[in-house]
């Protein structure tokens, strides 16, 4: 078996540049990562790090200047428009900070409709939706609109929309950021509990280290590196936890460096 498909996620030194006018800015500079099938992945890191970057390459959203990305085996560095297409919707279900639910729709008919698009049609739409909205505790909401529900039922919502065609991958790019404590709350154990009961790799990019540090496995970026990779379970690694709450990979850090084209 070769390395890249031992992964749901291989990212290969991979690198990102971003030309502005003159300017050039480094967000990735020769990132490797991978994450194991069932894995539960934390990326935290300070405005500019490159952890949104890393999360799009990732996602298929974007394609890195060089280095190779590798979705569930699948090399996506080189693929076409109508391919990562596919693979985004087979393969990886997205969740974003706002939601993002139709607002003409019901919690039921959201979650319904990426099965409705699926090119191979796994599930039923209406009973794959009920199970998900009852897996995630939303299920006597399921006929309300977004606008009748709280911010953490709309989010749990967008969970089982993006469960909605059993991704092995989940990304989620600051899940509990526009949430109260309690509904962030919520939301973490609902991520938690995909993972346990579904086998599902989850991603998550945050700012929040007390959020972070519920995943089994927390990667640091700054400056578009790899600054530190550690499981928040290991008392041999607390200090290391300790050193990332106090500071590093959280706080405001320089942006990404930056070369001005002659």
């Amino acid at each position: 078996m070769s390395e890249s498909n031992r992964y749901v996620v291989h990212v290969q030194n991979a690198t990102k540049e971003l030309k502005m006018g003159q300017v050039t800015v480094h967000a990735l500079r020769g990132v490797t990562l991978s994450v194991e099938p069932g894995e539960f992945l934390s990326i935290i890191g300070p405005s500019g790090s490159g952890k949104s970057t890393l999360l799009g390459l990732i996602g298929g959203l974007d394609t890195p200047t060089s280095g190779k990305v590798y979705i569930d085996g699948t090399d996506i560095t080189d693929l076409s428009e109508r391919e990562l297409t596919r693979i985004r919707n087979e393969k990886i279900g997205f969740v974003f900070q706002f939601f993002n639910l139709v607002p003409t729709l019901t919690a039921l008919e959201n979650v319904a409709l990426p099965i409705q698009f699926a090119r191979r049609r796994a599930f039923n739409p209406a009973s794959r939706a009920k199970e998900l909205l009852a897996l995630l505790e939303v299920d006597d909401r399921m006929h309300h609109r977004p606008n009748q529900l709280s911010g953490g039922q709309q989010q749990r919502v967008a969970i089982a929309r993006a469960l909605a065609n059993n991704p092995p991958l989940l990304l989620c790019d600051e899940p509990t950021g526009n949430l109260d404590t309690v509904s962030g709350a919520l939301v973490m154990q609902a991520l938690r509990d995909v993972q346990s009961e579904m086998g599902t790799t989850v991603v998550m990019v945050t700012h929040d280290m007390d959020v972070a540090s519920q995943a089994d496995r927390v990667v640091s970026l700054v400056d578009g590196r790899i600054a530190d990779d550690i499981d928040p379970r290991s008392t041999a690694q607390l200090a290391a936890m300790k050193m990332l709450r106090e500071g590093r990979g959280v706080t405001p850090s320089r942006q990404p460096e930056m070369e001005t084209q002659p």
